[in-house]
């Protein structure tokens, strides 16, 4: 069994970029390929917090009842994010896949996939690849999602709670 590494290890800072760890990679990618760019870290304990999230959710989802998930994984370069929720009983879907190009003391931005899909209606699906930004705002426990209307018209809530 292999150990996990401790987050002040995926903090430790370098030669301006985080430790080096096992890389992570996905079915469709090779080991080789990366990011050009580091994650660009400006605030260690807000890194932390990331890393450490409580699950994400979509308004629409099981308001107030479950959240989904939401992990933070680096190849020690590179912070990867992924997470989904699932309606209980329905068809309603929430994915996020990508990647954090930066972390500051209250956002983070996100280049990547976020799909939602037949909810709050069936047949609705709203998917899109590009940069995202998640911020915290009012003193909440969460980033919210800061592109509200980003598909059609509808206003989604997103967030990755802490």
């Amino acid at each position: 069994m292999t150990s996990k590494p401790t987050l002040a290890a995926l903090l430790a800072i370098t030669s301006g970029a985080l430790a080096p760890i096992a890389p992570i990679t996905r079915a469709d990618e090779s080991p080789a390929v990366q990011s050009p760019d580091p994650t660009r870290i400006l605030d260690r304990n807000a890194a932390q917090r990331l890393h450490a999230n409580k699950g994400l959710t979509l308004q629409w989802i099981d308001w107030g009842k479950a959240r989904g998930s939401a992990y933070v994984r680096t190849d020690g370069r590179v912070w990867k994010l992924r997470g989904a929720q699932a309606e209980a009983g329905g068809p309603g879907r929430l994915l996020l896949d990508g990647t954090i190009t930066e972390i500051g003391a209250d956002y983070f931005t996100f280049v990547g996939r976020i799909r939602i899909s037949d909810i709050p209606d069936v047949g609705r699906v709203c998917d899109k690849d590009k940069t995202w930004h998640f911020a915290i705002t009012q003193k909440r426990s969460y980033y919210r999602l800061r592109e509200f209307e980003w598909c059609d018209g509808l206003t989604d809530y997103i967030d990755v709670h802490f």
